[in-house]
């Protein structure tokens, strides 16, 4: 499968499924930040996650410091659909600053240092600042969601993960009249990040959301998942996840978020933008320039020779969020 890039030789790799023990590595910080409150902030349930974390590791999905939550009451935020496995989830990944092949992340996000982290929050806000992580972590109660997550490049996955609604920090910052916009910048350092010694994107990876849409109780704030914190390569350590938009919508590593009144520029946008809109909500009905995003592929289920799946509008959330978009052409603003 092709991806556009700078370099016109570019071909998206074949993917792998190993996910090597160095990327569970470097995490006492994260046990550190739970002993010091953090983990009071999850509401009951903390205990008999805690009790199993206690169990031998190989009945654990990974080896990370748990970060339990709630089941969210949030409508729609609970599919009963079968989780994908861990180790496809944590192994599978697009995380260009790690490379472009989908086991690259899982090899080299080991790199990253997650600790000490700050988001900074500026822009059109009545309280700009510098948020560390802790005090992220503890702002809200953490919630378990089980949220389905669609590639634009066909292949889909049902991922539990751990957070609490963005609008919960949005609130905080007290965004001003003239905000209109959400803009993520995620981590650029080549020391930690061996894919920004590319030209597939414009370095650092930015993405964003319309306010409406940040405020919409299922745009998550994610520091977890599967009951544990966030791998690396899976955005450690705090991330979106905008379940009704294609994947790469949800920025990880973040660590700026800006408010603004002008549409930013995006990543993918910037790179390619006839064939990656600013919205990039999941609809079947508008396709890829160089395939069909009618159909979809659950990761997990047999491999590339399984039956694939329809892809539903706004990935399955039309019912929450379908009136976000009243009245607009969603061929025009794909």
């Amino acid at each position: 499968m092709l991806i556009r890039s700078r370099d016109p030789g570019f071909v998206h790799p074949h993917p792998g499924d190993v996910t090597p023990r160095a990327v569970y590595e470097d995490r006492r910080a994260w046990l550190r930040l739970m002993a010091g409150g953090a983990a009071g902030a999850a509401l009951p349930g903390w205990a008999a996650r805690d009790a199993r974390a206690q169990a031998p590791a190989a009945a654990r999905p990974g080896k990370l410091a748990p970060l339990p939550g709630a089941r969210s009451a949030v409508p729609g935020a609970v599919t009963m659909e079968k989780p994908t496995d861990h180790k496809d989830a944590s192994s599978y990944n697009n995380f260009y600053e790690f490379g472009t092949d989908k086991s690259a992340p899982a090899r080299q996000a080991h790199t990253l240092r997650t600790a000490p982290w700050s988001v900074e929050v500026e822009g059109l806000v009545g309280k700009p600042g510098r948020w560390a992580l802790e005090d992220l972590l503890k702002l809200a109660p953490m919630e378990e969601r089980l949220y389905r997550l669609r590639c634009v490049e066909g292949w889909s996955m049902v991922i539990p993960w751990v957070g609490y609604s963005l609008v919960g920090l949005i609130r905080r910052v007290e965004p001003l009249g003239s905000a209109r916009y959400v803009e993520f910048v995620t981590l650029a350092d080549p020391k930690q990040m061996p894919g920004l010694r590319s030209g597939v994107l414009d370095w650092p990876y930015t993405e964003a959301l319309r306010l409406d849409e940040a405020l919409h109780p299922l745009t998550l704030l994610a520091f977890g998942m599967y009951g544990e914190v966030l791998p690396n390569q899976n955005g450690a350590p705090v991330r979106i996840v905008v379940p009704w938009k294609y994947g790469f919508k949800s920025a990880k590593s973040i660590v700026k978020i800006r408010f603004t009144e002008k549409e930013p520029r995006t990543a993918w946008n910037k790179a390619a933008r006839h064939e990656y809109g600013f919205y990039s909500n999941v609809n079947p009905e508008v396709d890829h320039p160089r395939w069909s995003q009618a159909t979809e592929r659950r990761i997990g289920e047999d491999g590339l020779f399984a039956k694939k799946r329809k892809t539903l509008m706004f990935n399955g959330y039309e019912a929450q969020v379908g009136q976000l978009y009243a009245g607009m052409d969603l061929k025009k603003f794909y």
